[in-house]
């Protein structure tokens, strides 16, 4: 079954330094155009996949969601409602930029069923924030917030970002401390991960840009594992905190390896049993969808052997594991029987640890999980 949707805004007021998703800058895009291509997509979407629907989280990202006027955002909710089936609704979250959310459109989204938001915070160092391309200030983040929460948003989440360029263990503390402060269900953080085509790419083959070391970032995370802890925030991925209960739900899909439908420019998808990515440049992909055809780039069947692989690496980057009864069920064999010779090298390391139930990383695991989960992959 499908149980997810992602919706792809492509557009930004502001490229961010380290951002390698499909996006271009805002002025001059035929915005208004895109999102009524959204529809188009979308009602396609339904008429073929329609016995396969039981949408339980839509999400909007980007790009950046509210990058678009008030209005533009009523428009895209009102085809959202028209094209997908909504009856089994739980979790309807939007990315956000602290300083892009005004009331107006906080309102629409609220009237709209958003009932999860999630802002791009990533430090409360505002040099570094400035280093990041990013343009909010920490008011513009207390601001925001105080005014969702006013409007009656209670499931917010905010995104931080450690190992940044010139960033120290003390800057690092500070920007945990005030978001911890903040008293939220739910943080995310990463780790920066130089990807090409993105400015700080640019920077690093110049020689000109400046890291932590891959000790001072595995401190970093320590730090910031224990720190979510002794606030009551729990660790459920290798990059997710949150009070129990409020994980994100439309996260865990991806997690869990099942599938969603992605729709808008560049967006990926996973529909009976293939993975899709749509055509990127803004262009051609609404001349594919207003021509009557998916936009569809690229598109792999994925294999018995590479969905094993994939619910493994997936599967591990939650606390919880990976789910032997599942396992088993999903694939007529047993955990063991096709890795247990990996299982016993990471044990033996005591980077994994295995019961009756599940398979999961341990705390070790989890400085090394981009290791283990290459040791995965069937030859």
């Amino acid at each position: 079954m499908i149980k997810g949707a992602y919706i792809h805004i492509p557009f930004c007021h502001q490229i961010c330094h380290y951002c390698d998703f499909n996006k271009v800058f805002f002025k001059n895009q035929p915005v208004d155009e895109y999102i009524e291509t959204l529809g188009i997509e979308m009602e396609m979407f339904v008429e073929k996949y329609r016995d396969q629907l039981h949408i339980e989280t839509i999400f909007l990202g980007g790009g950046t969601p509210t990058a678009l006027s008030a209005p533009q955002l009523q428009r895209l909710f009102e085809l959202i409602k028209q094209h997908l089936p909504q009856t089994h609704l739980q979790e309807f979250t939007s990315e956000a930029n602290p300083d892009e959310l005004t009331y107006d459109k906080l309102v629409v989204m609220k009237n709209n069923g958003i009932n999860r938001l999630s802002l791009g915070v990533q430090s409360f160092d505002e040099d570094i924030l400035k280093r990041l391309g990013r343009t909010h200030s920490n008011e513009h983040v207390y601001h925001t917030i105080q005014m969702a929460k006013d409007i009656g948003f209670t499931n917010i989440s905010i995104d931080l970002m450690y190992g940044l360029p010139g960033q120290t263990m003390e800057q690092w503390k500070h920007t945990l401390e005030k978001a911890l402060e903040l008293n939220l269900p739910h943080y995310s953080a990463y780790s920066l991960i130089v990807e090409p085509k993105t400015v700080f790419y640019n920077l690093m083959t110049k020689g000109k840009l400046i890291l932590p070391g891959e000790d001072l970032e595995a401190d970093m995370y320590e730090v910031l594992m224990t720190a979510m802890e002794s606030k009551g925030i729990h660790q459920y991925e290798i990059s997710n905190f949150a009070q129990p209960g409020l994980h994100s739900m439309h996260n865990n899909l991806y997690w869990d390896n099942v599938s969603y439908a992605g729709f808008g420019a560049g967006a990926h998808g996973y529909a009976k049993g293939n993975r899709y990515a749509n055509i990127g440049p803004i262009k051609k992909y609404m001349d594919a969808v207003t021509a009557g055809e998916f936009p569809i780039n690229s598109s792999h069947e994925v294999t018995a052997t590479e969905s094993m692989e994939e619910e493994m690496f997936l599967g591990l980057r939650k606390v919880a594991g990976v789910n032997k009864k599942q396992f088993a069920e999903k694939f007529g064999v047993s955990l063991e029987d096709v890795y247990g010779q990996v299982l016993s090298k990471y044990m033996e390391t005591g980077s994994i640890h295995s019961n009756e139930d599940a398979v999961a990383l341990t705390k070790r695991g989890r400085f090394i999980g981009n290791e283990i989960f290459q040791s995965f992959l069937i030859d």
